[in-house]
């Protein structure tokens, strides 16, 4: 143990590698061990404390105000967790992981938090008392597949594309988001209009729903339009107003005169020679306007049809007044997305030239006019035979209303389509989680070792859902808890009426959870709950040493 060089002393290489470190980086902070765990622990229990309070349809609302003073009302967890400033690395990372959820799912992002939550607050007692965070991954593990299990048990195979049971969905849904009053006139424009875009053996492309916003009037009459609201009007003065038994040409053609793409210079020496090149410069336009104008007169040979073109790309002035004087009216700069749902919508095909134009290509629309709010037009087409294409008119008096009932609306839409996609429903109301803790406590008894008590925690952890439900809507939570099992054991697949706080059967009230939103959060939770409890050293670099004066 003595060495000649250094004396009584010796230095293993690790020791040296240590120091170095050390002296590298002195400021830097290191947490190691119990006090790691427990950073990591309070971290997720502050985050679970915010969001708790949001859970279900009981409620409470969140105000978030930005540094420049916008206000934000929501009880999405999703909105909150995008839109909160989180500073400390842990609470970050359940956040992200818990958005992550929305993005997959389009739900169950307040309920990973508080599960990922309730699973480190729960293994805290066993781990004050020296239990290895080990033991607790292995159990985790046990219990993610013996509750994925009743999961598959509990979910009940219905007809997905029965219209009442998809109502209830995007009640159950929705209620979460809004007030029950609004809620309720949401539900049937959300289901009514998944259906109108759903296409036998095709993938549901929420992306044809159009979500279009009006400062206007009350929220309750938000409307679904079976067409397309564009978010502009015709760009000249004397343009109808109004087209019925219209005819529509989709395209993506420029009708102005482009700029030369080099720099170039034009040089004439009298009125003639210039007034030629404009002439020159306009014909290549006006031919495609004029091969616009002969399909109008070719398919309008009635005064009572109308033909209306909607364009990608731009129309100059004088495009305009020709097709004004053709009695077609011209929206140009639509959207890209506009044109995909246009053609969906109303038929016929987008084209990319005016040569070969044909009846074929133009889609039909019973009703087109603009309507003016204020400084904004809104171009209407409705009236469309069997649309694959639609749009949610969604008005309020504010925009704080307009923005909570747009959030609600997108995860009232990826509910129905999950349930469609999905061809299973689970009942809701904390039906399951009783079911699931019920079924790992007889699991746990079968299991010799250790590892029981974290299929115990799990269990334990799945009724945090329940009980924050009656916490939010009044009730005793642990005496909830107790009803609640006491019915599971007579045979009952029971959930919480938040009206009385007694059980209910969630199947015959129409309380349905998504079977995916619930399988996600089986499957993230634990495991970013086990990476928590495996760390046992945080080192937070401090500034670097090379900075400053040298």
């Amino acid at each position: 143990g003595i060495n000649a060089e250094y004396g009584p002393f010796f230095f293993s290489s690790t020791t040296l590698l240590m120091t170095s470190l050390q002296l590298l980086n002195p400021k830097s902070e290191s947490l190691t061990r119990l006090a790691a765990l427990l950073m990591n622990i309070n971290a997720a229990k502050g985050l679970q404390e915010v969001l708790k309070t949001n859970l279900g349809p009981r409620g409470t609302l969140k105000m978030l105000v930005s540094g420049s003073g916008d206000i934000k009302l929501t009880k999405d967890g999703n909105v909150l967790l995008h839109e909160m400033q989180i500073q400390h690395p842990t609470a970050s990372l359940i956040a992200r992981t818990a958005t992550a959820q929305d993005d997959v799912t389009g739900d169950g992002t307040t309920t990973n938090v508080l599960l990922v939550g309730e699973l480190l607050k729960q293994s805290e007692r066993y781990l004050a008392e020296g239990l290895h965070s080990r033991i607790f991954v292995d159990g985790f593990d046990l219990a993610t597949r013996k509750a994925l299990e009743v999961l598959d048990k509990v979910a009940i195979t219905r007809n997905t594309l029965d219209r009442e049971l998809l109502l209830s969905v995007a009640r159950t849904s929705l209620r979460s988001k809004l007030t029950q009053e609004l809620a309720d006139s949401m539900t049937s424009i959300v289901v009514d209009a998944v259906l109108t875009i759903h296409r036998p053996a095709k993938p549901i492309d929420l992306h044809m729903v159009e979500i279009m916003t009006m400062q206007h009037r009350s929220a309750n009459e938000t409307t679904l339009i079976k067409g397309i609201v564009l978010d502009h009007g015709a760009r000249h003065p004397d343009m109808k107003k109004r087209v019925e038994n219209a005819f529509i040409l989709t395209c993506n053609v420029s009708l102005e005169h482009d700029k030369s793409e080099v720099n170039s210079t034009a040089v004439y020496s009298s009125a003639e020679q210039r007034e030629k090149m404009v002439e020159g410069e306009r014909k290549w336009v006006d031919e495609k306007v004029k091969k616009i104008i002969e399909l109008k007169q070719k398919v309008c040979d009635t005064d009572d049809k109308g033909f209306v073109v909607i364009n990608q790309k731009g129309i100059d002035p004088m495009a305009l007044d020709m097709l004004q004087k053709a009695g077609i009216l011209a929206l140009r700069r639509a959207k890209r997305r506009n044109m995909e749902r246009l053609t969906l919508a109303c038929g016929g095909a987008a084209v990319n030239s005016v040569d070969d134009l044909t009846p074929e290509a133009l889609g039909k629309a019973g009703l087109v006019y603009e309507h003016v709010l204020g400084e904004d037009k809104f171009t209407f087409v409705e009236k469309i035979d069997n649309p694959f294409s639609c749009t949610i008119l969604i008005k309020g008096p504010n925009q704080y209303t307009i923005t909570q009932i747009k959030d609600a609306v997108r995860d009232g839409l990826r509910a129905v389509k999950n349930t469609i996609e999905d061809g299973k429903v689970v009942p809701g109301a904390g039906a399951f989680e009783v079911a699931a803790y019920s079924e790992l406590m007889k699991f746990k008894d079968t299991i010799k070792g250790k590892e029981k008590l974290g299929v115990q925690t799990f269990a334990e952890a799945l009724l945090v859902i329940p009980k924050t439900l009656a916490s939010n809507s009044g009730f005793d939570p642990l005496e909830v808890i107790v009803q609640l099992e006491s019915e599971y054991r007579s045979g009952h697949l029971v959930g919480l009426d938040l009206d009385t706080g007694e059980p209910l059967d969630p199947a015959a009230e129409g309380i349905w959870d998504n079977y995916r939103v619930k399988r996600q959060i089986l499957h993230s939770s634990p495991i970013i709950a086990s990476q928590l409890l495996l760390v046992d050293e945080v080192i937070r670099a401090g500034k670097s040493t090379t900075s400053g004066n040298n």
